[in-house]
């Protein structure tokens, strides 16, 4: 085993390299009937609403596809492989008042709908009341609900309920990548539903979200979700240490449906890593109860109808004979009561009384009415005896009763509503039980987002175990002889992910079989899915032949549990076997015994943990041979010697089953459907992103035409320009701006086109614009020019005068050597010929040191010329700097002729940018030098200083002391000065910069009159910035004695 420390850092090692894809962000998406809202969960954005594009916290759950319209506005335009302009949320509702046919809002109760089954006929005839202009219709062989759209061709194949709600989901998504950042993908999410979705309901769901590119991670229900946004925050009594748990009933009223969910909230001790125990939080989905048409929508029809009926009973009305038909079958004016009694409903939670106005609701007809909160209670007073009902199921099921509940948890708009808060404050008989402590918008896309951090392995959040209900009982039936026998596997109230049981299923079936499971929904099944078995004869035959195994020994069993991804039952494993006997080795043979020495432990040790007890996760692996395991176990055995083999025992022999799964009920799409439907879909994108470049390309195409017309105004550009310039460009404006009023041609071109155009324009203006950008700038940039040129000349005289002074003082020095060499010999002959007084002897002290000086001093002095103390520029330097000057003045020279030739509506050759590079490149030859001298004055000032240490060394202390304060005064007071004198000067930093061979910036500062620094001003300079440094290393020396 690993030391602890090293296992932390292979650990994290583990984690710095875990794939991309796994660091994602996560995405809780609750998709309501009205609206969708979705929580993003990233490393950094913990639990956010993601915002729509007009910075909304939910997106109306509606879509709407704008047709393509001619010229005139009179037709369609349409064609293969041509899609329209797609609009999401309020902009999508903003059409209905123009085009209602080409809205799809509020999808979800289609979703997974079997209209043929009985009673539920309502679905479709309550989508149609309130969007009687939406072509819809139920295709069997598909096994959906499909739309037709006049913006596409009429071969074009319907767009099924699944696909609009997929680009819904993709919208959202986009949204979601936005706010996550740039390179940030969201593709997991956790979905909630209502807990009475059926398998064709979840299904069609899952269908919708993987279509948008979504990968979905569970699904929650509406109840459990609140249940763990409620519990984030919190912490309840722990039942292992006696507490007593909570139970609270999630009341849910939304757009369409209300649903209760009864939970149960505790504590609970449980074994952690090793001997230690932990607390974790448990919420439990004990009983749910719903109405499926109870919502805000069922009470906005009532206020449609007595709108309705009330607009009949005006005289102009009667008089033309309008019967309700014509009213109730007319999408933009449904379009416009449904709004208008949404918006009065909500008004009326807080006031007692509203006003609808409505213009031109018929041609020349207005509308005015006005309800009371106590008329509207009178029309909806049926509903409110609907709200207990959900409660009282719920309750029921789970033997409960209001007084057992700690609070009843509100969620959900329909809430707000007067006469349900008084209809509730009656069933619970307490009003301190109704809670408003979550809320009552987002409370359930909190627990998705939150339920979506604990399945990702990204997020480390606190640990709450939640457990969810499978909401309908579920079996399994089979032919058995003549007849068809049932078998019940799951109630409505068997648990659905922790605690979940796996029911193991015997059959007496020896060859190949099917059987089917199903969901038994009110008093009817509704099938799920079909279970074929592929190798049960040649197992069972395996088993005989191999084993000896009898007939009536063999047994055939499945193992079936509730998914913990969409709660539906699924057959996870099969397998035949039988009772046998056979000679098998006595526990502690020698493999026991090879075993225990590697390390493996005894036979005890590789047993199955009793229940309770905590295993360490290991991988799975597919088993596709047969297994054998030993019915007996028996002790350890000695790692020396053989045991005596026992008498033959009962074993068990194993074959797994192997199985196909065909879905049942609604027909589901096949993999080349969703294949066609998929790159639908994504050219469908495709598209959008298309005509986003293309309205992007024509509106800088627009703006660019007006700023051409406006140019003409402008008569600065008339000098740099000639009339034929102009009337070209004038001749290229008014074709453009002809062409673009063609709203055909324009509906017709493509991004390319547009930026052609654009280019076109821009090609004729934008010369005429660069003359005059460039005469106006010019005069100022050849100034400049030429001041930089005249101090590069005036540094190149100073590089030819001290080349010179240096050729003359080598020369000098020559003539020196020459006549000197005759002395030198002779003084070192006579040297040599005098005796030695001891040779032994060496001057020791002060006198030895200048011995050693005064004969190095007399080697160098006739072997070598002295050293400067200053830079002397060389034949190289001079070379390099009037090699450029020369060819930039060169190329100015010629330049500036050529542009003085130039009509000012005639491209120029003297350009700004060429002057600025030129200078540039002046300014770099001169920093070169200049830094050469630099850097050669603070290497001397160096020596000079080591020279002075190694001096003081031999002095005094009190010297030394008078001489270090001396020194220390004059750097205070200089250090910050800069050396000049008449000419130029150069800044301490100049010298530290030199000195780290660094280019950096130019520190060169020339004089008024555009002289260079003098050598001994820039010694100055370094000089004083020695100091400064000696100081601080000074400084840090005391420092470093300290420490």
């Amino acid at each position: 085993m690993l030391p602890p420390a090293k296992a932390a850092s292979l650990l994290s090692l583990l984690l710095l390299t875990l794939p991309h894809s796994t660091l994602a962000a996560v995405l809780g998406l609750d998709a309501g009937q009205q609206n969708i809202k979705a929580t993003l969960v990233k490393p950094g954005i913990p639990l956010e609403i993601v915002l729509t594009k007009d910075s909304k916290r939910k997106e109306a759950a509606a879509v709407a596809f704008k047709p393509t319209l001619s010229s005139d506005r009179k037709s369609i335009l349409t064609g293969a492989g041509q899609f329209p302009e797609r609009a999401y949320g309020p902009d999508a509702l903003a059409l209905q008042g123009r085009m209602p046919g080409e809205v799809f809002a509020g999808l979800k109760p289609l979703l997974g709908a079997d209209l043929q089954e009985v009673g539920k006929d309502w679905v479709m005839d309550s989508y149609k009341a309130k969007y009687p202009a939406v072509q819809v219709e139920q295709v069997n062989e598909l096994g959906t609900t499909v739309f037709k759209s006049t913006a596409f061709e009429d071969s074009e194949v319907p767009w099924s309920v699944e696909e609009l709600m997929a680009m819904e989901f993709a919208s959202i998504k986009r949204n979601a990548e936005t706010m996550a950042g740039k390179g940030s993908g969201v593709e997991d999410v956790v979905l909630t539903i209502p807990p009475f979705y059926t398998a064709m309901e979840k299904r069609s769901l899952l269908r919708a979200a993987d279509l948008a590119g979504l990968n979905v991670m569970g699904l929650v229900s509406d109840g459990l979700a609140v249940g763990l946004d409620y519990a984030k925050t919190r912490t309840f009594p722990d039942v292992s240490k006696d507490g007593k748990p909570e139970h609270h009933l999630v009341l849910d009223m939304g757009a369409g449906t209300t649903t209760a969910t009864l939970l149960r909230f505790q504590g609970k001790t449980v074994k952690d890593i090793g001997r230690f125990n932990k607390t974790v939080q448990e919420v439990t989905v004990l009983s749910t109860g719903w109405d499926r048409t109870l919502g805000g929508d069922a009470l906005n029809e009532i206020i449609v109808k007595d709108y309705v009926h009330k607009f009949l009973t005006k005289p102009v009305m009667k008089s033309r004979g309008i019967q309700a038909d014509e009213i109730e079958k007319n999408g933009r004016i449904m379009s416009r009561l449904w709004k208008e009694a949404e918006k009065s409903r909500l008004t009326l939670s807080a006031n007692t009384e509203t006003i609808s106005t409505f213009e031109e609701l018929l041609p020349e007809i207005d509308f005015k009415t006005k309800l009371s909160r106590t008329e509207f209670e009178r029309l909806t007073e049926d509903f409110a005896a609907r709200v207990a009902v959900p409660i009282n199921v719920a309750l029921a099921m789970s033997k409960m009763d209001y007084k057992d509940l700690d609070s009843v948890i509100l969620h959900g708009g329909l809430i707000r509503t007067p006469f349900i808060q008084r209809k509730l404050e009656a069933l619970v008989k307490d009003p301190q039980k109704l809670k408003s402590n979550v809320n009552a918008d987002e409370s359930a896309v909190f627990g998705a987002a939150l339920k979506a951090a604990a399945l990702s392995p990204s997020f480390k959040v606190k640990e709450i175990r939640d457990s969810d209900v499978a909401g309908y009982a579920s079996g399994m039936y089979f032919p058995d002889g003549d007849r068809e026998k049932r078998q019940g596997l799951f109630t409505p109230q068997s648990p659905v992910g922790h605690g979940a049981v796996t029911k193991a299923v015997s059959f007496n079936n020896k060859e190949d079989f099917e059987f089917h499971l199903y969901q038994q929904i009110g008093s009817a099944d509704q099938g799920i899915a079909t279970i074929s078995t592929t190798n049960l004869t040649e197992s069972v035959k395996a088993l005989k032949d191999k084993f000896g195994c009898e007939a009536a020994d063999v047994s055939t069993k499945f193992e079936a549990r509730l998914s913990p991804l969409d709660g539906l039952p699924e057959i996870v494993s099969a397998a035949v076997s039988c009772n046998t006997s056979a000679v098998i080795p006595k526990a502690g043979s020698i493999g026991d015994s090879v075993k225990d020495f590697l390390g493996f432990g005894k036979k005890k040790d590789q047993e199955p943990l009793a229940d309770g007890e905590a295993a360490e996760p290991g991988p799975t692996e597919d088993v596709e041979a047969s297994s054998t395991t030993s019915s007996s176990t028996s002790g350890s055995a000695s790692p020396s010697a053989y045991k005596v083999p026992e008498k033959p025992k009962k074993r068990i022999e194993t074959i797994n089953i192997a199985f196909t799964v065909i879905s049942r009920g609604l027909p589901q799409p096949s993999a080349e459907e969703t294949l066609r439907m998929k790159t639908r879909l994504a050219a469908f994108d495709a598209s959008d992103r298309a005509r986003l470049a293309r309205e992007e390309a024509l509106n800088v195409l627009e703006a660019y035409t007006y700023y051409v017309r406006d140019f003409f105004d402008n008569t600065d550009y008339s000098s740099v320009s000639t009339a034929a310039q102009r009337d070209a460009v004038s001749s290229l404006l008014a074709t453009t701006r002809t062409w673009m009023e063609d709203g055909a041609e324009v509906a017709k071109s493509t991004e390319k086109t547009l930026k052609e155009k654009l280019s076109g324009l821009k090609k004729l203006v934008e010369p005429i614009q660069a003359r005059r950008k460039e005469g106006e700038a010019r005069p100022e940039k050849v100034k400049a020019f030429k001041e930089t040129l005249e101090k590069t000349d005036s540094l190149m005289t100073m590089v030819k005068e001290q080349v010179k002074d240096v050729a003359k003082a080598k020369s000098e020095w020559a003539e020196l050597q020459s006549s000197s060499s005759a002395s030198a010999a002779e003084a070192a002959a006579s040297a040599s010929a005098t005796p030695a007084a001891d040779t032994d002897a060496e001057p020791v002290g002060e006198d030895a040191e200048a011995t050693t000086f005064s004969s190095t001093s007399t080697s160098s002095a006739t072997a070598e010329m002295p050293k400067p103390t200053t830079y002397s520029f060389t034949p190289e330097d001079l070379t390099l700097i009037s090699g450029v000057y020369e060819d930039v003045n060169t190329w100015f020279t010629s330049q500036e002729a050529a542009q003085n030739k130039l009509s000012a509506h005639e491209d120029p050759v003297l350009l700004t940018s060429d002057l600025q590079a030129k200078e540039a490149r002046l300014q770099d030859v001169m920093q070169q030098l200049v830094a050469k001298k630099l850097r050669f004055a603070n290497e001397y000032a160096g020596g000079q200083d080591r020279s002075a240490s190694s001096s003081k060394k031999s002095k005094t202390s009190s010297k030394s002391k008078t001489s270090k304060s001396s020194k220390t005064k004059k750097s205070k007071g200089k250090g910050s000065e800069t050396a000049s004198g008449n000419g130029g000067s150069v800044t301490p930093e100049a010298s530290k910069a030199a000195e780290k061979g660094k280019k950096g910036p130019t520190f060169i500062t020339m004089g008024a009159d555009g002289q260079m620094p003098t050598e001994e001003e820039i010694l100055k300079a370094v000089r004083e910035n020695g100091a400064e440094d000696g100081e601080g290393e000074e400084a840090g020396e005391k420092g470093h004695d300290e420490l």
